[in-house]
């Protein structure tokens, strides 16, 4: 049945309001509006205690399992996002998630995955392989979006680099060497006369850069981490790029070993604990043979719990030795998140300036960091 416009307003007030004594729209409901309305109230009203409708999800699986398929059914899917981590946050669902029927409910996401993956080690076998399935379904949905762009940016940078100035008849760019000798035009001639060629170069299957993603696995870094794998796994599936995954917190883990499966990647992720910047560096340092062909991406809020100075002086010998070296705050669609500005202002007297990258972005930040011209970027922060 279509409503008219201030009926409509009364209906959405009174969704929004929860039909308290006081919320004076005076609208009642019934039908999908009052099922929505319960919906509602089973997060919201019983959150806050507050409401004359009480509510509440229970403390059952089965039950939130039921508001879950419920939600699905009333309102989009970013709607249903943005509720399923309202109860994970306001309800204390996190246990829950540990169910198999309430996993098989769920809209996955790429905030359900970093939960998932906090919970990790409290997972049950009954409910591991369910996790997994979810985690495999956000991977695949994001290679989908994200590869061919990332593969095309990447290879594309690599071809450019690879540029040669005495090239064969058949490597010669001559889009780009015409461009390069407009001014040697000959009007009386119409001709161009080509006195430099540019000439791509000569296909290869050597490795012709290396990147080592260094990536903060601290709890508030989860969505970054996800994206960051992604990301890594289709990297390592060029043959002309090494690629190289290190997650940190405290502690070091290399999982470039695992990078050709990003769900086994995410698995042997830890999210939570400290953060030490310096010592996830110095391990990433150490592994680097060819300096001028290598750039580092550091993923992190820059929250050091480790020696500043020494990982500011750390960063500043990875440059000088020729390390092309990219510091983003997230990589998430999210922005920039709390962070060190201290630091990232310090980053940005070497000459990294730190800044957050959403998911689309990083394909053209990646090429130009491999071709070392300067990064695609918001305002530095």
């Amino acid at each position: 049945m279509s409503t008219s416009p201030p009926d409509e307003r009364l209906r959405r007030w009174r969704l929004v309001l929860g039909g308290a004594a006081a919320e004076g729209t005076g609208r009642t409901l019934s039908g999908t509006d009052a099922a929505m309305d319960a919906a509602l109230a089973a997060l919201y009203d019983s959150a806050d205690g507050g409401g004359e409708r009480g509510g509440g999800l229970g403390g059952s699986a089965p039950s939130v399992a039921r508001w879950l398929g419920d939600i699905r059914g009333y309102f989009p899917r970013s709607v249903v996002r943005v509720m399923q981590r309202d109860a994970i946050d306001r309800l204390g669902l996190a246990a829950l998630l540990l169910e198999p029927e309430t996993l098989e409910a769920v809209e996955p996401d790429v905030h359900l995955v970093g939960t998932l993956l906090s919970l990790s080690e409290a997972l049950p076998e009954t409910t591991r392989e369910t996790a997994r399935a979810v985690v495999r379904k956000v991977v695949a949905d994001l290679e989908a979006r994200l590869a061919s762009r990332t593969r095309a940016a990447v290879t594309g940078a690599l071809d450019r680099s690879a540029r040669i100035s005495r090239p064969r008849h058949r490597d010669i760019d001559w889009d780009r060497t015409l461009r390069a000798n407009l001014r040697h035009y000959l009007p009386e001639h119409r001709t161009v006369v080509p006195e430099r060629l540019i000439g791509h170069g000569r296909a290869s299957r050597a490795v012709r850069k290396e990147v080592v993603l260094c990536v903060d696995q601290s709890a508030s870094m989860a969505a970054s981490v996800v994206y960051a794998s992604v990301f890594g796994a289709v990297l390592a599936s060029l043959r002309t790029v090494a690629t190289r995954l290190v997650v940190f917190d405290t502690s070091v883990v290399d999982l470039t070993e695992v990078l050709d499966d990003p769900v086994d990647v995410l698995f042997g992720t830890r999210l939570g604990g400290g953060t030490d910047i310096n010592r996830a560096l110095a391990y990433c340092q150490s592994r680097i043979t060819r300096p001028a062909d290598t750039v580092v991406v550091l993923v992190s809020d820059l929250y050091e719990g480790g020696i500043r100075d020494e990982m500011l002086r750390r960063v500043a010998a990875m440059r000088a030795s020729g390390v092309g070296f990219v510091a983003l705050l997230a990589l998430s669609d999210e922005g920039a998140p709390a962070h060190d500005r201290e630091h990232a202002a310090a980053l940005a007297a070497l000459g990294v300036p730190a800044f957050a990258c959403t998911p689309d972005l990083f394909p053209e930040v990646m090429a130009a960091a491999l071709e070392g011209r300067p990064l695609p970027m918001p305002d530095p922060v």
